[in-house]
């Protein structure tokens, strides 16, 4: 009898292994969005390797109140990265070796992954191959956990033939079921979440969507600030409606860099909003999608109140909402 079952219990374990695709099934991966775990020796991390990866990474993202890295990183030495280490989602592997070699994998010891390898004869060389492709390495991290991020709100994602503003402009988002109805006018659509952890517990993430037209001769990333404080003039209160409503902060002046969303030529705004004579602030992100088609500019703007604490993955969750988009 015990030989009968442990015949069952390998045959169970070899199907499940196996099963009809002859493949392994990874384990799933864990980490934090925005961090990297950074392979090695520990000479390299406390030298000039370890220097230029934190001054790479550490580098402060654009448009929040507070300073905020563009990436947190961790550090491993090779002979600590063991099985548990190996589940990391995003992974940089750099180091000294007998060959120059940079090139990327994805969901090797587990999924979603991303490993970069970066290695080196030498200190220098690492040095200068990181540098070369630095760029390359932090988009591509960032990009990876957008689409992970995304892959996440889709598993709750909010009902969006519930909004007239989107039936109407013709567009589908990923947007997490957190977010609820403040404003649907069938032109303008205005969504809210609520905070719920730590001292943001009081503040909220929000999404506005609407278009506008698009008219002949504009430069359109010269428009960006006008439009969103008229809209916000329009349909963003204060406390007082009459005197209070959210602009564009005046002391700080916003960025605007070239973007594409599904496949369409944008803009990326990142700056802060306030409301007028009132105290109320936070940073933005902002994109104007150019509909050609349409002789229209569709906009999606996240924007963030959460006083007192660090804001980077608010605005990121927003950021990859922003990059779902369809237009129909």
């Amino acid at each position: 009898m015990k030989k009968i079952f442990t015949l069952i219990l390998f045959t169970i374990l070899l199907v499940s292994c196996n099963g009809s695709s002859d493949k392994y099934v990874l384990r799933s991966s864990v980490g934090k969005v925005n961090k990297v775990m950074v392979v090695t020796q520990s000479s390299d991390w406390n030298g000039d390797i370890g220097k230029e990866i934190r001054n790479s990474f550490g580098e402060l993202m654009v448009g929040l109140p507070q300073p905020e890295s563009t990436l947190s990183v961790s550090q491993v030495a090779p002979n600590g990265f063991n099985t548990m280490m190996k589940v990391s989602r995003n992974i940089m592997i750099i180091g000294v070796s007998d060959k120059e070699e940079f090139y990327i994998k994805n969901d090797i010891y587990a999924s979603p992954q991303t490993i970069v390898y970066v290695y080196a004869k030498d200190d220098a060389g690492v040095v200068a191959l990181f540098k070369k492709h630095e760029k390359e390495i932090i988009k591509t991290f960032l990009e990876s956990d957008i689409r992970y991020t995304q892959n996440l709100f889709s598993k709750s994602k909010l009902d969006e033939t519930q909004f007239k503003t989107i039936q109407n402009l013709g567009i589908s988002l990923t947007i997490n079921d957190k977010f609820n109805y403040v404003d649907d006018t069938g032109n303008f659509l205005w969504l809210r979440q609520h905070l719920s952890s730590g001292i943001a517990k009081t503040g909220s993430n929000n999404i506005l969507i609407y278009s506008v037209p698009l008219e002949d001769g504009i430069q359109v990333s010269d428009s960006i600030v006008a439009i969103r404080n008229k809209i916000g003039k329009e349909h963003i209160p204060g406390s007082d409606a009459e005197t209070m409503y959210m602009i564009t902060e005046e002391a700080y002046t916003p960025f605007t860099f070239d973007a594409e969303i599904d496949g369409k030529i944008a803009y990326e705004t990142r700056g802060k909003w306030e409301v007028k004579n009132d105290f109320m602030a936070g940073p933005f992100i902002n994109y104007t999608v150019v509909d050609e088609k349409n002789k229209r500019l569709i906009v999606f703007e996240g924007f963030t109140y959460a006083p007192s604490v660090n804001k980077r993955a608010f605005i990121f969750e927003l950021e990859a909402i922003a990059k779902s988009m369809k237009i129909k």
